[in-house]
């Protein structure tokens, strides 16, 4: 591994978070060191792994204190800052090791109550309250915390580094880190984060007082140091020795299991298993919990799922506890996705998944037996990593960014057993051992504090989503946690609008009109998320001219864009959502030029009036699949459709102002593309409703459905 540390660039590190800041040096030497390992991903992902430094400060009534900083628990290292070190008092921790290293009257069950009950509590009590920016942070601190504490060393990092994993989760682990790094690293046995694990990491410590790490048996690498770049550079090296030592062993050549002739592609077999992975929110609504896929494939990770030992490695557990909380112990594996037979394959899927839920329940429920002081509720007993021979990994999550968090953990997941499986086998923590991390309330804080809106979990796909209403629409549905697919003429207007989400969306050129890019569209919506779920087919062009004598020609296109484009909009999506079997909701924007033409609006009310009735007949052929078809019948609002030109030309042949002309309605007030954005919102949520036809224009009876 590559020693990243240079001290041209801590200078500058330093004086720019001094400065902007106004953290000690001691901290933005530890903010540096940090974020070099937060870099690599093989040491930790996603807010795993802890660094520490111990220094004095002065709290709010000039009182001088020792003081461990110690990196809040759940924050991703790459991107640590001052502000996500939270300060703990050193006196009253260290005289809670003091008692354990020279009491052992407090048997291993007294201590293990210790660690769940009073664990958090002891933490927050010795919280230290600061005269600076960071006394705002009331950060969760690490639940290594007492490991970093009742160590002396000034700076200590904390890896959860695959190399060591590699040779610690064997059965022989434990000798094969020692012949490796040698008597400079102690060896802990697996013990669950808390008291009990910094109770023995200071025994360990004390037998040999000039070690330079310990090795945290199944679970992780710690190195210390009088200065930061010691301690960085004792984990950078110890991990290319590692990773030395794993190389000298060489890959080991895995018998593959026999594939299909023709693999599905991803498109195809996302939704299937996006699909077979809900619960349903209420029993007979239909409605789902869903997850948002991130799918990963490589030559190495095809070696793994095209293992022929497969389902024997891949059961074994996880590579570190701090991965569980995330992605349970254990993935899912299906069969191989023949092309040649899709439906036989969505049966195989659904019964993989419901007998994963299954043994999950009897996991539950053998685990919660043996440990009857833990009153915990079950977790949704679904997948969060689904393997694919033949093709790859999915990661599933509640939203795309959890979701490729957990298709991370288990691309490096897959990477590290099949080294540990070439040094010798690969081996993990026992199911108890899983289960108390799982359930235990200090990991799955690191869970709760995300909460999920009405949408997450939920694909939306908008057509003409750059301007307008399209990108009210989109807004209203990402406010609410939907995940966009965001679909516009140019790439110039997409990348505008991309800014304002902040580039957290998928954004495709895509002219609806064209069956073949529609068709491309859906495939990378599948592609890159799993599905979809809710379509806003929103284009149109307000195509103008007498009818009796507009050419046939004119007529055609006005249909192309003010109709067959919303008809291959929802057929491709109908494709899609009979693949997921969740059901789904279209949702198209017509137009009032349907119920209540204007002269010389043929061409587009001709168009729009075709699309109502299409519309209808979605519901009515596709309300047995459980997709809703709705849509929206808007006036006079501010958009492509209704420039400023048009807007000042109307008002002005009416006799009236453009205040006048955009509130000429029954109450009186301009319609906003933000009112039908939140229009499509609500027929979205409305989970008994189909066929309907919602007006958005502030009272126009001459436009009223009757």
């Amino acid at each position: 591994m590559q020693n990243l540390w240079n001290d041209a660039d801590l200078q500058c590190s330093v004086k720019e978070q001094c400065s902007s800041t106004g953290v000690q040096t001691e901290l933005a030497e530890l903010v540096y060191a940090s974020r070099l390992l937060g870099s690599e991903s093989s040491l930790v992902m996603h807010g795993g792994g802890n660094t520490s430094v111990k220094c004095e400060l002065v709290d709010m009534v000039g009182n001088r204190a020792e003081v461990l900083l110690i990196k809040a628990s759940g924050v991703d290292l790459s991107r640590v800052t001052g502000c996500d070190y939270t300060p703990l008092r050193l006196v009253p921790l260290r005289k809670l090791g003091e008692l354990f290293s020279r009491n052992d009257l407090m048997s291993e069950e007294a201590l293990r109550r210790f660690s769940t009950k009073e664990f958090k509590h002891l933490l927050l009590l010795n919280m230290f309250s600061l005269t600076d920016h960071m006394a705002e942070h009331r950060l969760t601190p690490s639940i290594e915390t007492l490991l970093h504490a009742f160590l002396p060393h000034r700076f200590i990092f904390h890896t959860h580094s695959f190399a060591l994993l590699t040779l610690s989760n064997q059965p022989d682990g434990e000798r094969l880190c020692r012949e490796t790094l040698g008597e400079s690293f102690g060896s802990v046995p697996y013990i669950k984060p808390g008291l009990g694990l910094a109770r023995s990491a200071a025994l360990v410590y004390e037998q040999n007082p000039e070690m330079k790490g310990l090795v945290l048996q199944k679970h992780g690498l710690v190195t210390f140091g009088a200065t930061a770049r010691e301690a960085y550079c004792r984990m950078i090296d110890a991990v290319s020795t590692l990773e030395e030592r794993i190389a000298a062993a060489g890959r080991k050549t895995f018998p593959s299991v026999i594939l299909p002739a023709e693999i599905a592609p991803v498109e195809v077999v996302a939704p299937v298993i996006r699909g077979a992975c809900v619960d349903e929110k209420a029993p007979g609504t239909r409605e789902y919990h869903q997850f948002i896929l991130d799918f990963r494939t490589s030559p190495a990770i095809l070696d793994y799922v095209n293992s022929a030992d497969l389902a024997a490695m891949s059961q074994k557990g996880s590579m570190t506890p701090d991965f569980i909380v995330r992605t349970k112990n254990r993935p899912l594996v299906v069969p191989a996705p023949d092309a040649g037979d899709i439906a036989g394959f969505k049966v195989a899927v659904h019964e993989a998944v419901q007998r994963y839920c299954r043994e999950y329940i009897d996991y539950f429920n053998t685990q919660q037996q043996a440990a009857a002081d833990m009153k915990v509720t079950m977790l949704d007993p679904l997948p969060r990593v689904v393997l694919v021979p033949g093709l790859g990994l999915f990661g599933l999550g509640r939203n795309a960014e959890s979701a490729a968090v957990n298709a991370d953990i288990a691309t490096g997941t897959a990477l590290a057993i099949l080294d540990a499986e070439s040094v010798g086998t690969f081996e993990s923590i026992s199911d108890r051992e899983a289960f108390e991390i799982e359930y235990w309330d200090m990991e799955q804080a690191k869970m709760t504090k995300v909460t999920h809106d009405v949408f997450a979990g939920k694909i939306v796909m908008v057509t003409g989503a750059a301007s307008g209403i399209g990108l009210a629409t989109a807004k209203a549905f990402r406010q609410r946690g939907a995940e966009l697919v965001l679909l516009d003429l140019t790439r110039e207007a997409l990348d505008r609008a991309a800014e304002e989400f902040g580039g957290n969306v998928l954004t495709l050129t895509c002219d609806v009109t064209s069956r073949s890019d529609v068709r491309a569209a859906f495939d990378v919506a599948c592609r890159r998320f799993g599905g979809v779920d809710i379509i806003v087919s929103n284009v149109g062009a307000a195509i103008q001219g007498r009818i009796g004598e507009v050419s046939d020609e004119l007529l055609r296109k006005s249909f192309e864009i003010n109709f067959f484009s919303h008809h291959s909009i929802a057929q491709e999506a109908v494709r899609v959502m009979k693949l997921q079997g969740t059901g789904g909701v279209l949702l198209f924007n017509v137009s009032k030029q349907a119920v209540n033409p204007g002269p010389d609006f043929g061409p587009y009310g001709l168009a729009k009036a075709a699309t109502m009735f299409l519309v209808r007949q979605y519901a009515l052929d596709h309300g047995r699949d459980g997709i809703r078809s709705n849509g929206i019948n808007a006036d006079r609002i501010r958009s492509g459709l209704l420039t400023a030109e048009m807007i000042k030309a109307r008002s002005a042949a009416r006799g009236l102002s453009e205040r006048e002309y955009m509130a000429g309605n029954l109450l009186q007030l301009e319609v906003t593309a933000e009112d039908v954005a939140e229009a499509f919102v609500h027929l979205a949520l409305e989970i008994r409703t189909t066929g309907s036809i919602t007006t958005v224009d502030g009272g126009n009876i001459a436009a009223a459905l009757r």
